[in-house]
């Protein structure tokens, strides 16, 4: 991924950062705005993600995008609304981002 597409990356993940933050405030006040509100969020993270898709694979794309968002998810589930992963979570997380970082990793060129 070239520094153009993971800066479009970064942004995509902010809106999915948002849009899951939108929806578990849903969870709180179930008011049918605030779930209309994170599906237009959702909705434009994956239109974002049609770029990555067409300039990376769907492969990559998909592998980094979630495994960044389970990570940036959960730093906001521990410092915002409290929740605490166990170890075993924290270990799923960690192996997360060593297969998506050898998934990712450049290859000097395609085979």
């Amino acid at each position: 991924m070239n520094s153009g597409l993971i800066l479009w990356l970064g942004m995509a993940m902010v809106v999915f950062i948002t849009a899951n933050s939108v929806l578990r405030a849903y969870v709180a006040t179930a008011q049918v705005w605030v779930l209309l509100g994170a599906l237009v969020l959702f909705s434009i993270g994956n239109l974002m993600m049609v770029r990555l898709m067409r300039e990376s694979g769907l492969a990559v794309a998909i592998s980094v995008s979630s495994i960044v968002q389970l990570v940036m998810i959960g730093l906001v589930a521990w410092f915002i609304f409290g929740e605490r992963p166990t170890g075993l979570q924290i270990a799923g997380m960690a192996l997360g981002v060593v297969a998506v970082a050898m998934i990712a990793w450049p290859t000097g060129g395609r085979g």
